[in-house]
């Protein structure tokens, strides 16, 4: 076995257990702040909750807002694969709807956990800035994407970049509306209905 197939599995088992550590850490945070409200809790608060000290905490997450919003780390790449990935005949418009329905997926798992994390982004003002900051840059993935389904990758279009941005604004009308219901409103209707609304349909 060589140097580089022995090295393999090791470094893999490390990005598992910082993963594991990550996720754990993500969830006390999250409880933290649900019980005392995300402005209230601190640093040292978040890494004494954990067990950990504050420069450890820190290694795994550079800011508060960042345990949480690590629940959408991922989102913008594999919603990028599900676009990539639709019929090469499928309109843009279809195509950027049905990639969506892979985050839809996720919410479907967890609803519980979904909700709360909607939630307490959707109403901490320091949370959501930072969410739509983050859901910014997922426009480029996306706009790229359409690009490719096009067969001319690397020239993307302003109209590539306005869809994908129109997308990303359904997405999160769908969410407020699905939020305010409590999660009794189907998430998938609600996206399907903010697309609909702006084909006319």
């Amino acid at each position: 076995m060589t140097g580089a197939a022995r090295t393999r599995p090791r470094a893999h088992t490390r990005d598992v257990a910082r993963a594991a550590v990550r996720a754990e850490l993500a969830q006390v945070a999250f409880e933290l702040f649900r019980r005392d409200g995300f402005d209230k809790v601190t640093l040292d608060d978040l890494a004494a909750a954990a067990g950990v000290s504050r420069s450890t905490f820190l290694r795994y997450f550079g800011t508060k807002e960042d345990a949480v919003l690590a629940a959408y780390d991922g989102h913008d790449r594999r919603t990028a694969d599900a676009l990539r990935a639709r019929p090469a005949d499928e309109d843009d418009w279809t195509a950027l709807r049905r990639a969506l329905g892979t985050l839809i997926d996720r919410y479907h798992q967890d609803p519980a956990g979904s909700l709360a994390t909607t939630r307490l982004v959707q109403e901490t003002p320091a949370l959501y800035a930072r969410h739509l900051e983050k859901q910014h840059g997922w426009r480029p993935a996306l706009a790229e994407a359409l690009a490719e389904r096009a067969g001319t990758p690397g020239e993307v279009t302003l109209g590539h970049t306005v869809r994908a941005a129109a997308a990303l604004d359904c997405l999160n009308v769908a969410l407020d509306h699905w939020t305010a219901s409590d999660g009794r409103l189907d998430l998938v209707d609600l996206l399907d209905e903010a697309f609909a609304a702006l084909t006319g349909a």
